[in-house]
């Protein structure tokens, strides 16, 4: 059978067109909970990331992941297991002389799980809800999301993970970049959620690694420091998707900048509505805040 060249192209636009209505667009603003909204739940755990999907405008779900010592990914911030809200197995305080006595990485997964983050009191945000639970896996936390939004009929939240590695926690606190990044992206490829997936990091190895091995996935470089646009992004080597510097880099030229490179900017961590309101002003992309009930009151 002879097919015609204009049929040919009339198919390869039909496919293109159905590959494009699949990609997910960004937000135009990206309104993110930080480690799910910590200042409403106990950070990192999947009642977070449920509750501040119930608030109307959030579009981002912001995280921290590390890996254990038998190469499940975790969501979680610290390096070791905080005295300041984790508690014991049998819900006892860890006490501060203890602060580096549970290095994540040198811990099994199944150790790690029954430790409980949900029930102390965290200093600086009185308005956390008390539940106890526990330190989730990624992709334990990612089918809790999914089932979400299938189940209640909510639109398709982005995730925001960061990866918790340096070059000085190399082999201690963190596998090395390559480990970080194989295990990271293979549960991520795993889920299925590779389109909705931001990968952000102050360690520009790994963003780096995603870059040059996964080009279609977003990332973000975080930064706090007292470089110049231009020097941060000197620094990293490519233009990321997003650049995420704390809030008080924030300035109307940085904004400027990163706009003229299409870069957009997401500042870390608003958690008052005038510093809000001032980044809004400014032009940004979007603000990972604690307070995602806050967040979607500022304008």
């Amino acid at each position: 059978m002879k097919i015609s060249k204009s049929l040919i192209v009339i198919c390869m636009a039909a496919l293109t067109f159905g590959a494009n209505a699949q990609v997910p667009k960004f937000p135009s603003f990206s309104a993110e909970a930080h480690r799910g909204g910590r200042g409403l739940w106990p950070e990192n755990t999947i009642i977070a990331m449920e509750n501040a999907m119930k608030i109307e405008g959030i579009t981002t779900l912001e995280m921290d992941t590390h890996i254990t010592k038998d190469g499940k990914v975790v969501v979680t911030h610290d390096d070791y297991l905080s005295p300041g809200f984790m508690l014991t197995p049998d819900g006892k305080d860890i006490p501060a002389s203890d602060a580096k006595r549970y290095p994540i990485f040198q811990m099994d997964y199944r150790e790690l799980r029954a430790f409980d983050l949900g029930t102390k009191p965290l200093a600086g945000f009185p308005r956390q809800q008390k539940i106890k639970t526990h330190i989730p896996l990624l992709e334990e936390l990612i089918d809790a999301v999914q089932k979400d939004i299938k189940l209640n009929k909510r639109k398709q939240f982005f995730y925001n993970i960061e990866t918790k590695c340096d070059a000085k926690g190399d082999g201690i606190t963190n596998p090395e970049p390559e480990v970080f990044v194989k295990l990271l992206m293979g549960v991520i490829k795993k889920k299925k959620i590779m389109p909705y997936v931001v990968i952000q990091s102050f360690d520009k190895r790994t963003i780096q690694l995603i870059h040059e091995k996964y080009p279609d996935v977003k990332t973000s470089f975080l930064v706090a420091n007292k470089k110049s646009y231009e020097e941060n992004i000197a620094d990293l080597g490519y233009k990321p998707f997003i650049l995420s510097p704390v809030l008080q880099m924030v300035t109307e030229e940085l904004v400027k900048k990163a706009h003229n490179d299409g870069v957009k900017v997401i500042p870390w961590t608003a958690n008052k509505i005038e510093d809000m309101n001032a980044l809004r002003a400014l032009g940004v992309d979007g603000i990972i805040s604690d307070y995602p009930d806050v967040l979607i009151q500022s304008k």
